[in-house]
């Protein structure tokens, strides 16, 4: 054949037995860092994606509250007890920008949805240039993409003539999001195939935790740059402006400190097998990655990096190949299992997610409560900085109660339980609590903690279910040459979900909240349902899963 290699059974069986060392492998250093180099990546990932939620009503009260506030508030205000009505003001009350913006609340949920449309496009097109040029030749352009495009929406402004802020951010988050998706199946695949297979899961859902971390932080950010300038802000509500560029732009730090090891992670060794077809360097490849595996650095950088060349001859990964593997019926169906799943999980999951203000609203962190003056309720004037610190401290009780500690929850039992199970079980559940939420919305909107209860357990199981267990699944149900590329296709339908969720579910659910909340409980049924299609992965190998025990054809 021309590859000046050996026979076929001796090729096959080197690859067989690099495999089988890093399968069998303890856990140690080298897996630690590639964890760590990955998870930093989602930290920054989740961060970007959920701080601007809270950034868009500070652009809306900027650039928008001197055109759309007037009036006044009416004397004698319970509490206030003012002799003289009181003029409103961008500094004491809050724009309805969905309300005045001409089709606000589409622009308001498109705003918000860009990153995901970025994400979309960067998940299927990294997804396939990973399998195409290889992990390591794509792994950290994403990470730059993200830098420069998070600066950029840091820096974002009106231009003169032409396009408004809102148009201007929006592009920079589209940008964002491109690189964002990227980050999706490039950290799930080199995170699985350098695994062992008895901590592949726990591996993969550490990485992905690294999310809950990032929502965390981002809410934290929010308070301290809040309460650093709350006596400017009180002053001036322009200072706000200030607020929101520094926690877009507090997104980029993370991202900096993971670009050189991420640039300097080596080429996977299946990778090197399977796509490339050169198993004497995969041979010595895994035998470097044992060595770092003992050396008590998660530093630890690859050097004396030589090229991989083809030395047998393997199964190849063109569209034709991918036809024909996933024209079977036994690979369609866990294609479609992992990509359902994923749209089920996200159509709720960024419905939600990023629709919070109804939320905050019901458990009282979302401004004062209506007050009654000569017999007509009204929102009372607010101290703009109180408000937006009382949103930040809101967000950041959701994402302790239930979604920080239910990512860290999966990385403990996802080994012992299983991925389906847990897959099974939270979608089951935040079909329960959805389904309570709309029957008894009328009630239970106005009984806080009630609320709170059933808000946080369906919370807590998005993240000890399938809001992981879809990130880990397609990154090892699909063989090396098409694993990357399977990946993003699982996440991108996800992301269609995502916009769904969020664009066309989201400007309704205020004025139909059961309706919304009902329809996200029957999209978490089926994606229950559609979890049958995909095989249970703890315990296997990755060539077990994929049914490819050897790709090598002479």
């Amino acid at each position: 054949m021309g590859y000046g290699y050996t026979d076929r059974g001796t090729e096959s069986a080197k690859r067989a037995q690099a495999f089988a060392h890093l399968d069998e492998a303890r856990l140690g250093w080298f897996h630690l860092r590639a964890v760590i180099v990955s998870g930093v990546g989602f930290f920054a990932d989740a961060y970007d994606i959920f701080v601007i939620g809270q950034a868009i009503p500070m652009v809306y009260q900027i650039y928008y509250g001197p055109q759309y506030i007037s009036g006044s508030y009416p004397a004698n205000i319970p509490g206030l007890n003012n002799i003289q009505p009181i003029p409103k003001t961008p500094q004491n009350t809050k724009v309805n920008f969905n309300d005045n913006y001409p089709m606000g609340a589409h622009m308001d949920a498109w705003l918000k949805a860009s990153t995901n449309w970025g994400n979309f496009f960067g998940q299927i097109g990294f997804g396939i240039l990973g399998d195409q040029l290889g992990r390591k030749k794509m792994y950290g352009v994403e990470l730059i993409v993200m830098i420069v495009c998070t600066i950029g929406s840091a820096m974002a402004g009106p231009m003169v003539h032409g396009f408004n802020i809102l148009v201007i951010l929006s592009i920079w988050r589209f940008f964002l999001g491109v690189g964002i998706g990227g980050d999706y199946p490039m950290s799930a695949v080199i995170t699985s195939e350098f695994a062992n297979v008895r901590y592949r899961g726990m591996m993969l859902s550490a990485v992905f935790a690294m999310q809950g971390i990032g929502i965390m932080v981002g809410g934290l950010v929010y308070m301290a740059t809040l309460a650093a300038f709350k006596s400017q802000i009180q002053t001036d509500y322009t200072t706000l402006d200030i607020v929101w560029r520094i926690a877009l732009g507090f997104g980029a730090v993370p991202a900096l400190g993971a670009v050189y090891f991420r640039m300097t992670i080596p080429e996977t060794p299946r990778f090197t097998v399977d796509v490339i077809g050169d198993t004497h360097k995969a041979d010595s490849d895994v035998a470097r990655v044992l060595a770092l595996n003992n050396v008590a650095s998660v530093s630890s950088s690859w050097e004396g990096e030589d090229i991989a060349t083809a030395k047998v001859a393997v199964k190849s990964n063109t569209f034709a190949d991918f036809r024909a593997y996933f024209g079977q019926w036994r690979h369609m169906k866990t294609l479609i299992g992992t990509s359902y799943t994923w749209f089920a999980l996200d159509v709720a999951w960024y419905g939600l997610a990023l629709n919070q203000s109804t939320v905050l609203s019901l458990i009282n962190f979302n401004g004062p409560a209506k007050v009654k003056v000569n017999g007509t309720s009204i929102t009372p004037p607010v101290d703009i900085a109180e408000l937006f610190y009382q949103n930040a401290l809101g967000n950041l009780i959701i994402a302790f109660c239930g979604t920080v500690p239910g990512y860290w929850f999966c990385v403990a039992f996802v080994e012992k339980l299983g991925r389906k199970p847990i897959q099974y079980c939270g979608f089951l559940v935040i079909t329960v609590c959805l389904t309570v939420l709309a029957v008894m919305w009328d009630t239970i909107k106005t009984q806080q903690i009630p609320f709170l209860v059933v808000f946080t357990i369906a919370q807590f199981f998005f993240q000890f279910g399938p809001n992981t267990t879809t990130f880990v699944i397609p990154g090892e149900v699909f063989p090396t040459r098409f694993r990357s590329t399977g990946h993003g296709i699982s996440a991108g339908c996800g992301k269609l979900g995502a916009i769904i969720g969020i664009q066309v579910v989201g400007p309704y659910f205020i004025p139909n909240a059961q309706i919304v909340l009902a329809t996200f409980a029957v999209i978490m049924a089926t994606g229950g349902i559609a979890t049958a299609l995909v095989p249970e992965t703890a315990g296997k190998t990755l060539e077990e899963l994929s049914g490819e025990e050897d790709v090598i054809l002479s």
